[in-house]
């Protein structure tokens, strides 16, 4: 499905219902499941943006309907609800699905790994769009670039790290390949998403990492972690998904 085809069916096709007067006047809507609180600076207004953009660009005949995460789905199974059909549309990061194959952290970030510019380049320029539709196809899936956060910090601790030694026990929010990296150090890695990492923080052994200062002032993070490192070696450009049903998408 070539990117003027997938137009055309953001544009002219629909996967949800609607009243039958609608219907008849040619009007769709689509929901749109994520991964974010709902409102979260950067990430979940982002999303809504994206929403607007596409039902303006429709001229309103596709109306997007934004889901925060646990509205829908539970905020780690867009992929499921786009591929099964629940969602037509999804934003999130590729790499909360490693699950479903080992190549969907490349799509997001891996350590030490490309800059937003130089992922841009290589999904655009490099084939890495060609993997990436490659990767998709047997769950009924395309996705595309959709956002990045720029360079990630390190993460919160609520004791300072002085040694390898320090990070021994700590169970970690890390998604993707970096904890596999914590792992090999004596990190137990945790996979969570943004609006449960509070409280999981606010435990003795536990400790997080999420975006940058903008996005972590919103959730709150300083209030039960004293310590912040930056940068993160994990995350030199991750890059967001937007991802659509293909079914719906060539009808």
């Amino acid at each position: 499905m070539k990117r003027r085809t997938l137009l055309k069916g953001l544009v002219a096709a629909g996967g949800a219902a609607v009243a039958a007067p609608a219907i008849s006047k040619g009007l769709m809507e689509w929901r749109m499941v994520t991964s974010w609180p709902k409102g979260l600076p950067g990430l979940g207004t982002g999303a809504e943006r994206l929403a607007a953009n596409i039902t303006e660009m429709s001229g309103g005949r596709l109306t997007v309907k934004v889901y925060a995460a646990g509205e829908l789905v539970p905020a780690l199974e867009c992929f499921g609800a786009v591929a099964n059909g629940t969602a037509q549309l999804g934003h999130d990061a590729a790499y909360y699905h490693t699950g479903k194959s080992e190549g969907c952290p490349f799509f997001t970030t891996f350590p030490f790994g490309f800059t937003t510019n130089e992922m841009d380049a290589w999904i655009k320029f490099g084939n890495g769009q060609k993997l990436w539709d490659e990767l998709y196809a047997p769950f009924g899936i395309r996705a595309f670039h959709a956002g990045s956060t720029g360079a990630q910090m390190l993460g919160w601790f609520r004791k300072e790290i002085r040694s390898v030694e320090d990070l021994k026990g700590l169970k970690f929010r890390a998604p993707g390949n970096q904890g596999r990296v914590l792992a090999k150090l004596g990190v137990t890695p945790v996979t969570l998403p943004g609006g449960e990492i509070f409280p999981r923080c606010s435990r003795r052994d536990r400790r997080g990492e999420w975006i940058g200062p903008y996005n972590d002032l919103a959730l709150g993070f300083y209030q039960v972690c004293r310590y912040y490192y930056a940068p993160g070696y994990h995350e030199a450009g991750p890059n967001l998904q937007l991802m659509i049903n293909e079914q719906a998408g060539d009808r």
